[in-house]
Order: C-alpha cells, then structure tokens, then sequence
C-alpha cells in the first residue's frame, strides 16, 4: 500500500508539471483586488477596481475557466471576452480577433493575456460598457463592499 500511495503522489505531481497552465484558477475576492490594483486597473478608462471586481463577479464568478455560448459566438475566461471581437476560438465565424491571440489562453490560471485584452476593450469603448454584467448589475451602484476588507 505505501508504494501505491508514493506512486500516485508522484503520477499527480508529475500530471501537475506536465501540464503547466493548464489549470484553472477560481480568484477570491481579495486576491483579485490585489492583482487588478497591481495591474493599474484603479481609475483606468475612469473606473475602480470596485468596477471591475463587480464586472468579474458577475461576468464569471471570479473562473478563469469560464465558457458562456451565445449562439454565434462565445465568452471565454475571467473577463468573458468574447470570440466575435476579440480572440479565435476556431467556432466563431469571421472571428475580427483585434487582441490576436486564441480564446483558449483566457481559460487558464495566468490571466495577464486576459488582462491585456480586458484592457484594449475598455480603452476602445472608453469603458465597461461592452459587459453586460457590468451594465446590468453594477454601473451606477455603490461597490465599496466589492473591495472591503481587501
């Protein structure tokens, strides 16, 4: 039984460096305050990080790996950027890809590609405004409790 147990142990170490970045990552709160303010997002496009952590709260959750299907196009990732727009996801026909890059790199636990794009889409619409989640649930609104205690 030991050496099974050391086996294991290994197989699930081995799987973990073998598959670097390939696994998601769901943010608490705090931790994602602390990564968008290190990441300048305080006042960016005129917003707070209160903004954006509401965004990500209602967008997906805080899951790196999330998916929303919307018909002909997809959402992918943290910031649920979408596949008509922004990235390629290989499904989405006549794809503009304005951040070049494929919607699978949303999906997993580093998001400074998604942080990039989330960034090129607020800059081009002055705003959070292309998010449904974050028109719907947070513009307007007192948000202080999304960055309390962090």
């Amino acid at each position: 039984m030991g050496k099974s147990v050391l086996f294991t142990g290994f197989l699930l170490v081995f799987l973990g460096l073998a598959l670097p970045g390939t696994q998601a990552k769901v943010f608490s709160r705090c931790d994602l305050v602390k990564t968008l303010r290190g990441h300048g997002f305080e006042g960016f496009v005129g917003k707070t990080v209160a903004d954006w952590v509401c965004l990500v709260k209602h967008e997906s959750s805080y899951n790196t790996k999330a998916v929303n299907n919307n018909g002909p196009s997809r959402d992918y990732g943290i910031f649920q950027i979408n596949s008509k727009y922004w990235c390629e996801d290989g499904k989405t026909s006549g794809s503009k890809n304005a951040c070049h890059i494929s919607c699978s790199k949303f999906q997993d636990d580093n998001i400074e590609d998604d942080i990039q794009c989330a960034k090129k889409i607020a800059r081009e619409a002055n705003g959070l405004t292309p998010w449904y989640g974050w028109r719907d649930n947070c513009k307007g609104k007192n948000l202080s409790s999304y960055v309390n205690g962090c």
